[in-house]
């Protein structure tokens, strides 16, 4: 019974580090393009009306797409919108200073 509990930590450790990694078959380059290729978009991913120029840009089918983009949500790279679709926080896309003050006031 005391090895299942020493093991628990370990198994929960695992985890975590699954989390924290990059989708399948992806790779640095392929994580920068999607950042390009969304800001050149306004920022959000939503319908099929972003998601075609970032597939053509990148070369990366929809499925990893989205893969990539729930992995920089995990990483809090890209947030979640309401309406579904997804909102890249770094790069071009980071929120400005001054633009969040204007909202506040």
């Amino acid at each position: 019974m005391k090895k299942l509990f020493l093991c628990v930590p370990i198994l929960a450790l695992a985890g975590c580090v699954e989390l924290g990694m990059a989708p399948k078959d992806t790779t640095p380059e392929m994580l920068a393009q999607w950042d390009a290729a969304v800001a050149s978009i306004g920022c959000d991913l939503v319908s099929e009306s972003d998601y075609l120029p970032v597939e053509l840009q990148t070369g990366i089918p929809r499925p990893m797409l989205i893969e990539i983009a729930q992995y920089k949500i995990q990483k809090q790279e890209a947030v979640s919108l309401e309406n579904g679709g997804v909102r890249s926080v770094v790069g071009a896309c980071a929120p400005q200073p001054e633009a969040q003050v204007a909202q506040a006031g």
